[in-house]
């Protein structure tokens, strides 16, 4: 993990030295003490407990409490989000730790406020329900008058014609089944009621079942939705009135209605005693809706208090929930009443920790000093590298991997050149790069009106690596000048170095004479010619295997100066010179005769030129046969090279095990004894499981380091040969992008410009737009995101892999910046 400060020595070619200090303070200024650390934020604590089940331990009754602080805080978090009331920033939030009288009293108001809003919503629940019931009832009265004067004369004409049929006739009822219903007359009951549509005709079904065929169904669609207080959504209801016979009939429909969720209602069939209860309801509805307005802006009210205040609730919540977590972590000394607290500090920032203690101790007026130690350990510190805003995101790719080991060399200050270098050699094109460039750019200038707003996940990376995406853009414009490529179109910068023939017929093949040397980049004059992509395909190809073989020598330096570091001569004899020497011996030697190839002029010799490939192969299967010379005792040469590659790997192999072996004889230890390794000889330790879990150190035996280092020699062996091939993707990822950007720009605007007049004008207009979103899109974007991943990739592993060990732990100090940061995301 890697923090931005601005104090402290520099720490990012190395991690920081780190000191592991002991701090005792009392136990009266115990929680000022930790206060006064989390806003200075470079101590990261010890667990001194971590036998202590978490539910055993001194503060988790304070924690728990803080635990429903923040479930209070989220809950009206909810609560404002959806009335869609937004979060406003607190005037009055303060830097520092509460004091637990401000504490207690936050926990009070939240209650009352918990309570007070759930009361609240309660009632405004209650209210919502009792208004849609009134609504229903409304709807049903004004339509019932007409269902019970349908009913009437349906059962009238029933009755006078002596049909011997049922209420109402289903015409999907099978035959033996309507022979037996009857009409007994016209003295009918009924049920009135509202149901969801949707289960409209699912009632009509169970109820003709159910009843036989004895009733008369009506119903009808409420014209507005009606809002439903369960769902908390507006849905579609209808109104429906069953006419039957009987109480039990009667009975049996309000069960089924009631089993479908319908809400039933009491109509008098009385068309005056009907007016006087639509009077009723709509009194009713004036009152209640008075009533649900007032208590929605009295809690609209407490809610824009909590909107206010929520912000700093949650920060003080946060800070103080912290703070007992970290003295979870102490010892108690019940005989001295005091603290004891182990952790680790960056070296160069235990006076400022000491000054601290001391200024806290004093303003306490506590007459016991609280004191600190400098502990001598063998434990393996936390890693941490100091960054700023610009290196941070180069150190998060590196992050993102693994930790650096501590005080090995960190990769992240490389990345700073190498990551938008590869990535610029795969995305060259000065269009395209000037386009990143430019939004990078807003980004920068922008960073602190940003840096306050909301980002979702995507702006958030996009906005984190800002300065990484302006890099990018600013070397693919540099190297969009030398590939000599703007929206796949060439400028003629300076003087080409060709010069075609005065005439020639149509249609003959013809060939243009170098007059000259372009100055910088490729020469125009290869765009548009026969052998253009023959010429740049060789060209990036070897160009990627130069710029493999760079990148991995570069980083394979690295592993000699952390063993120098560590003083190990065994890794430097037994590891990085014959590791050199067996790359430099085969891909070195292919490297050097690629730039000598280029510097010969094969033609002017009348020579064909030596195929490289070729030659790198029967170096190893037939030593000493050349084909086609490349130049003089190269046979010789080739002959040297192969016998100490072959040399180095046995010496690979055996040279650090021989060595540590005879360590282990001469001095009678399993484990080693010598100065090369890091630490001194692991002594016992009364936090041995948590020891493991910082790394301690362990000796190993002859045979694990045999082992080790057998898996160590074929990989490095067969990761030169796998690892540089890997680069051909600069050369691949390149020529895509080029071929991609040409064949977009041919097939929209290229083609635009041929017509002339106002279609012309039209269509250029509009092919212009179509060209430009999809080379956003698409080539940089879409192109874009492909070649970093690329380059990470490159990093990662072909990188990387040669020095970096990656075993470290994270430097996550306690720290209230921190915590604040995460609070905001």
């Amino acid at each position: 993990m890697s923090l931005t400060k601005s104090t402290g020595k520099e720490a990012i070619f190395r991690s920081a030295e780190m000191a592991l200090v002991q701090l005792y303070f009392t136990t009266e200024i115990g929680r000022e003490v930790v206060a006064s650390l989390g806003e200075l934020g470079n101590v990261q604590f010890r667990d001194l407990n971590y036998k202590v089940n978490s539910f055993q331990r001194a503060f988790i009754k304070e924690i728990r409490r803080l635990d429903n602080v923040q479930r209070q805080i989220r809950f009206f978090g909810k609560e404002l989000e959806r009335e869609g009331i937004s979060v406003k920033p607190d005037p009055y939030t303060s830097p520092s730790a509460a004091n637990p009288s401000i504490i207690d009293d936050l926990v009070s108001k939240l209650n009352s406020l918990e309570q007070r809003v759930k009361e609240l919503n309660d009632s405004h629940q209650d209210l919502l329900e009792k208004q849609m019931k009134l609504k229903e009832m409304r709807h049903v009265l004004t339509g019932f008058g007409k269902f019970f004067q349908q009913a009437q004369s349906q059962l009238s004409q029933h009755v006078d014609s002596g049909a011997d049929a049922p209420l109402l006739t289903d015409p999907q009822a099978e035959e033996e089944d309507v022979e037996d219903q009857r009409v007994d007359g016209l003295s009918t009951d009924f049920v009135a009621g509202v149901v969801n549509t949707r289960k409209l005709s699912a009632l009509a079904r169970i109820l003709w079942r159910a009843l036989r065929g004895n009733l008369y169904l009506n119903q009808v669609e409420i014209d507005e939705p009606i809002y439903d207080p369960k769902t908390k959504r507006h849905v579609k209801k209808s109104i429906f009135v069953v006419f039957t016979h009987g109480r039990e009939l009667t009975n049996k429909v309000r069960r089924i209605a009631e089993a479908l969720d319908a809400d039933l209602y009491e109509v008098d069939a009385d068309a005056s005693e009907r007016r006087d209860q639509v009077a009723r309801v709509n009194q009713e509805l004036l009152d209640i809706n008075e009533v649900i307005s007032t208590t929605e802006l009295t809690r609209n009210a407490e809610l824009e208090f909590v909107s206010s205040r929520i912000s700093s609730w949650s920060v003080i919540a946060s800070k103080e929930k912290a703070i007992y977590e970290a003295m979870n972590l102490f010892n108690y000394d019940q005989n001295r009443k005091c603290f004891i607290a182990e952790g680790w500090v960056p070296q160069d920032e235990i006076a400022l920790l000491q000054s601290s203690l001391r200024n806290i101790t004093a303003n306490a007026g506590v007459d016991v000093p609280s004191i600190l130690n400098v502990l001598s350990t063998n434990k393996t510190p936390p890693t941490f590298h100091r960054t700023n805003k610009f290196t941070d995101a180069f150190q998060n790719i590196v992050d993102a991997y693994a930790t650096a080991t501590y005080r090995e060399v960190n990769p992240g200050l490389a990345t700073v050149i190498t990551f938008p270098f590869m990535f610029a050699i795969m995305f060259g094109d000065l269009g395209h790069g000037l386009i990143l460039s430019l939004a990078a750019l807003a980004l920068v200038l922008n960073e602190t009106k940003l840096g306050k707003m909301k980002r979702d996940e995507i702006f958030d990376m996009a906005y984190s690596g800002r300065y990484v995406l302006l890099l990018m853009g600013l070397f693919s414009v540099y190297t969009g000048l030398i590939y000599n490529d703007i929206f796949s179109l060439s400028m003629t910068l300076f003087n080409s170095g060709w010069k075609w023939p005065e005439s020639w017929k149509v249609g003959e093949a013809i060939e243009a004479h170098q007059v000259g040397v372009y100055p910088f980049g490729l020469d125009p004059v290869w765009h548009g010619t026969e052998n253009n992509l023959l010429f740049t395909n060789s060209y990036k190809m070897k160009l990627a295997i130069l710029m493999g073989f760079i990148h991995m020598t570069y980083s394979y330096m690295f592993s000699l100066v952390n063993a120098r570091f560590f003083k190990s001569k065994v890794d430097i004899w037994g590891n990085f010179v014959p590791g050199l020497l067996f790359m430099q011996s085969i891909f070195g030697y292919l490297s050097l005769t690629i730039v000598y190839k280029w510097s010969v002029d094969w033609v002017g010799k009348g020579l064909p030129a030596p195929g490289l490939l070729n030659m790198l192969i029967n170096m190893f299967l037939a030593p000493g046969v050349i084909e086609d010379q490349l130049y003089p005792g190269q046979s010789y040469v080739q002959s040297v090279l192969v016998v100490i590659a072959l040399v180095c790997v046995p010496w690979l192999l055996l040279a650090k095990p021989l060595y540590i072996r005879r360590q282990l004889n001469k001095n009678h230890y399993e484990q080693l004894p010598t100065d090369e390794q890091s630490t001194a000889i692991e002594g016992s330790d009364e936090h041995g499981e948590e020891d493991e879990e910082e790394g301690g150190h362990h000796g190993e035996s002859f045979g694990d380091v045999m082992i080790h280092q057998v898996i160590h020699t074929i990989e490095f062996c067969l990761n030169c040969i796998s690892h540089t091939a890997s680069y051909l993707r600069l050369w691949a990822l390149s020529l895509a992008h080029a071929q991609l950007s040409s064949v977009l720009w041919s097939m929209t605007l290229g083609g635009s410009f041929g017509t002339t007049g106002a279609l012309g004008v039209a269509m250029t207009v509009f092919l212009f737009g179509m060209w430009f979103v999809l080379t956003v899109v698409i080539l940089v974007a879409m192109e874009g995101t492909s070649a970093m991943l690329h380059s990470l990739r490159l990093h990662w592993v072909e990188s990387m892999s040669k020095f970096f060990q990656g075993e470290g732990r994270p430097y996550t100090p306690f720290s209230f910046r921190l915590l604040n940061t995460s609070i905001d995301q």
